[in-house]
Parts: C-alpha cells; structure tokens; sequence
C-alpha cells in the first residue's frame, strides 16, 4: 500500500467531483479551478518529501475552540470532556492557529478541517484562515451562527466552505441536537443558496437512520436547499449502551456501497465517506496516515476520537509533531488495522494508545 498515492488519488477525486459540482456557479467554480492548481503544486511537495523519507498527509482536522452551544445527544466530544459551555482557558490563540495554518501550507497540507466545539464561536480564527487562499478550510459547524455577519464573510472568503451538520429529517435531527434546529440550519442552507454561495452537509450515520441519510428523499432536500458535498461520518459509541447505534461490517458494507453508487448517479454533488472504505487504504488513515488531529489546546492527537497526544505545537512543529513516537507507534504496530465497530478503530483500543502515551507498552 503507497498510502501517499492513496490519499493524493483521494484528494484528486474530491476536487474533481467538486470542480463538477460547481459548473454552474461562476465565482465557486473560479475558486476550485484556481485551487486545482494549487493542490496539484502540494501534492509535489508531498511527493517530494516522500522521496526523501517523510510522509506528510494531504489533510489536517484542527479543533479550534472546545465551547459550543449545543448539547447533542451521544456528542463525542462532551462525554471525554473535549467540549464545554464556556471558553475554556489556554487555548490556542489565533495568531498561535495562523502559524500552523502557514506550516501545514508549507508542508503540503491542502485540506485543513475546521472542527471544535463550534468553530464559529473563533471568529478570529476563521479571519486568519482567511488568509491562507492555497488551503480549502471546511468548517463543520452546526449551523446556529450561520446569520449575516457570517455569511458575509465566508462569502467573500470561498475558501471557507461551511459544513453544516444535520441528521436526517426534522425529527430525527431535533432528536439528537434540540427542539427547532433542524428549521434553523435549512433556513441557513437557504440563505446561503440564496447568496449563490455552497454549502455541504455532515451526516453521523448510525443503525437508526441508515437508511434515510443515503435515500433519494433526504438528498433531494439537501439538493433542493444548494447543498454540493455530503460527508457521512459513521458513529463512535460513546458509552456502551450507545454501542448498539454503531454501525458494523454488514452495515459498513451497505454504506460503501451507497457512496458508491452515489457518486455514480448524482454527479453535481461531492460524496465523502469518513473513515471510508479502510480496508483499501491499509487501515485507519488517523495518526498522520492520512490525516492528524490538532485539538484547541495544541496536543497533536491521532483523530478527534483518539484524543491522546505526547507532544504539544506550541513546543514543536507540525513536521515534528509527525514523527512523534505515539504517531509511529501507532503506524508500525498494526493498531490502525484491526477490525472495529463504528467509525474509530483508535477509540476501541483506547486503553492501547494510552499505555503507549504514558510509555507502559
């Protein structure tokens, strides 16, 4: 397995799909031509580096703030303590965020999620990553901040491309995230779609709603509201009486199989698949495979559902942080390759990464 070829193929088919996708949009399609070009320059360095012993991954999740406004049930994040109402202290500063977002250019890094708690809640942060046109910053963001000062913004700002989370229908999403969301969000889409700008959604997918979030149904909605990118994201369990809305291999290979055919028949929108089929990547791509995790405080973790790290940006570079011994344990010791249930392989053998952490393994 060339996992660097892997993830550049991946990172071609994406912008590919997402240069179809915005035909028809003048100043969207402008932007992902000019972006095409730029990705393809980082993916040489990326290459380069390559050759020369290092592997750099193409794509970056950074959690910029752990606050945020809602309580969705079975959130991830709040149950390991990862996400809180208030703004914590230390976290890392916009300037702090605007040198690591200048690195991860430099590196070769073309994608860099912007993830939290809600990311909208560090307007200065997503000012900084304004900046940095060369690197396409999906915002996965639940939707509530989307009024005008925002959608001025991010419309004059195309690198910002927010990704809006929602759940399925009505009932389904207001289950999870809270009475009236869902009729906030799809107003947002609209607005967005109103302003001839895109948007994408973000879909956990558990054994619950299986079967709507890959319907023609759903999609001809999130069509009808302008949305262009749809990212399924498979639940992780977060306790063990939740462990039965995760989805298995039956259910995974249902999944696959839909991308699949969506991407087939629905080509004016870009269809990605979170972990994805890992069995064809080698694994788990987590762990600087194909992505790493910076969360708000600056450790370097393997994935947002591995919230372990042995080094911290603020004391040392991305580079560094890529070597670090947890990163290559985790890479050398087949860990990222066992079978799982949901969609971390990192989260079921937790209490493996840590006692690599605390260097008892």
């Amino acid at each position: 397995m060339n996992i660097q070829r892997y993830m550049t193929h991946g990172v071609v088919r994406v912008v590919t799909d997402s240069l179809r996708a915005t035909a028809k949009n003048e100043r969207e399609s402008a932007f992902m031509r000019s972006f095409a070009k730029v990705s393809r320059a980082a993916s040489k360095r990326r290459y380069a580096a390559e050759r020369n012993g290092e592997h750099i991954p193409p794509f970056l999740i950074a959690s910029i703030t752990s606050s945020c406004n809602l309580h969705c049930a079975g959130c991830y994040s709040r149950s390991n303590n990862a996400c809180c109402d208030a703004r914590p202290v230390d976290q890392l500063t916009a300037s702090e965020w605007d040198s690591i977002f200048c690195e991860a250019q430099e590196l070769g890094i073309s994608f860099i999620l912007l993830a939290g708690g809600e990311p909208m809640m560090r307007y200065d942060v997503l000012q900084q990553a304004a900046k940095h046109s060369d690197i396409l910053f999906p915002i996965f963001t639940n939707g509530t901040f989307l009024h005008e000062k925002y959608l001025d913004f991010l419309d004059a700002h195309r690198n910002l491309l927010p990704i809006i989370s929602i759940e399925g229908n009505e009932a389904v999403t207001d289950a999870r995230r809270g009475d009236g969301v869902y009729q906030k969000v799809t107003g947002a889409m609209r607005s967005i779609r109103d302003r001839g700008m895109i948007f994408g959604a973000s879909v956990t997918v558990t054994t619950e709603n299986l079967e709507e979030v890959y319907s023609d149904a759903f999609l001809d909605t999130l069509a009808s509201f302008g949305c262009k990118a749809v990212i399924y994201v498979e639940y992780v369990p977060v306790t063990e009486e939740s462990r039965h809305l995760a989805p298995a291999e039956p259910e995974q290979k249902k999944m696959r199989k839909a991308v699949r055919r969506l991407r087939r028949t629905r080509r004016n929108m870009v269809f990605i698949a979170f972990p994805g089929d890992e069995k064809s990547s080698g694994g788990c791509v987590a762990a600087g495979r194909g992505f790493f995790h910076i969360n708000s405080h600056g450790g370097a973790e393997p994935c947002p559902f591995s919230p372990y790290s042995d080094c911290n940006v603020r004391d040392t570079s991305l580079r560094e942080a890529l070597r670090s011994p947890l990163f290559r344990t985790l890479q050398t010791e087949g860990l990222l390759k066992d079978d799982h249930i949901g969609g971390c392989t990192l989260y079921m053998h937790r209490e493996r990464v840590e006692a690599i952490v605390n260097g008892e393994a």
